[in-house]
């Protein structure tokens, strides 16, 4: 549900959205507010108009609208006409994952949006930490790379990237990174710990236990995260 908050003259003063809209309400006049701003808010409802939509993305996208619309005094992120955030995952030979305001239909994939704005950059950071994805714009065809036309940049020798401008790394490789990155923005975390644990203990059979031991800290970043 979407909620538009009135003040004694009638103007919009706050829109906000809630999966259960009640309990939000509930919470906002039987619990003392920390913030001051939050404070302000409440004493100065003096009616209260909502909307039921079908979806969460219902919500996001009508909250956006009325803000843009209404410029209520106690809404901020949205007043400056920009929008929610979205992860990317590129549609190109080696992606790149990064967040964009912008949603391009080019064939790349789109998670979000993203409300919490720090969220967002702790997954993208995760995905750098665990999957070591370029951050570079460079044009990785498979011409390009052959003909030895980049060299790697400081990101790879601090092991930050897998550097497949130099082919350091196959694009099949790097590819199945991406699908467990797009499987997490999904959540579908328990399924891909499941799958990387079956392939830790495979591993460890076959007496490769530095392989083994990268995967087990996937799953313990993945399960950082996750909780």
């Amino acid at each position: 549900s979407c909620g538009e908050y009135y003040d004694a003259d009638g103007t919009i003063i706050y829109v906000g959205k809630a999966k259960n809209l009640k309990r939000r309400v509930s919470s906002y006049f039987t619990k003392e507010h920390e913030s001051r701003r939050t404070a302000n808010l409440v004493r100065q409802i003096y009616d209260l108009k909502y909307i039921v939509v079908n979806t969460e993305n219902d919500a996001l996208n009508l909250e956006n609208r009325m803000i843009k619309a209404h410029q209520p005094k106690y809404n901020v992120l949205l007043k400056d006409g920009k929008t929610y955030p979205w992860i990317c995952v590129r549609n190109e030979a080696f992606p790149r994952v990064f967040l964009t305001r912008n949603v391009v239909k080019d064939g790349s994939s789109y998670f979000g949006p993203y409300t919490n704005i720090m969220v967002a950059k702790t997954l993208i950071d995760l995905f750098e930490r665990m999957y070591k994805i370029r951050t570079c714009s460079l044009n990785l065809q498979a011409t390009m790379i052959e003909e030895k036309n980049y060299k790697v940049c400081l990101k790879y020798h601090i092991e930050k990237c897998l550097a497949p401008c130099a082919n350091h790394i196959s694009r099949e490789t790097y590819q199945e990174g991406i699908e467990e990155i797009k499987q997490i923005l999904r959540g579908r975390t328990s399924e891909l710990i499941r799958t990387l644990h079956e392939q830790m203990i495979a591993k460890a059979s076959e007496m490769k236990f530095e392989e083994a031991a990268a995967i087990k800290e996937r799953c313990e970043l993945i399960e950082s995260y996750r909780t």
